[in-house]
């Protein structure tokens, strides 16, 4: 794939949201399959590129919609990449927790104690990464 503008804004985006070295592993093992490739370069142009390099809302606020997004429909592997991405924006363990129980009310209990089994997870391997 030619790298377009959005591509090479969306690499980079990408890079700041993950941490270098994890998006790094990533190309590595995710995305060094052809077909899984196809996907990321589209992620990478069409959702880093165009869609999180939108004015309007600043990427520690999206990384957080993501959050929510994520745990609402159950997509514990995303909710994983997409917590890595919020506390990389500067939320906290405890902001992301807070804001992990507060969907109790409105998605359910059951989600949301996944949501914060997920984040454990995340949260330590993160703190073992430093």
């Amino acid at each position: 794939m030619a790298e377009s503008e959005n591509y090479k804004k969306g690499t980079e985006i990408r890079s700041k949201l993950m941490g270098a070295k994890y998006a790094d592993q990533m190309n590595k093992s995710v995305y060094s399959d052809p077909i899984m490739q196809k996907f990321g370069d589209y992620a990478r142009e069409a959702v880093f590129g165009m869609l999180w390099s939108r004015p309007g809302l600043d990427l520690k606020t999206r990384a957080l919609i993501c959050v929510v997004s994520d745990t609402a429909q159950a997509r514990w592997p995303e909710l994983k990449i997409h917590l890595r991405m919020a506390r990389n924006q500067g939320w906290t363990e405890d902001e992301l927790s807070e804001a992990l129980l507060h969907l109790g009310g409105y998605i359910g209990l059951p989600s949301v104690r996944e949501g914060l089994l997920t984040a454990k997870e995340l949260f330590e391997e993160m703190r073992h990464e430093a």
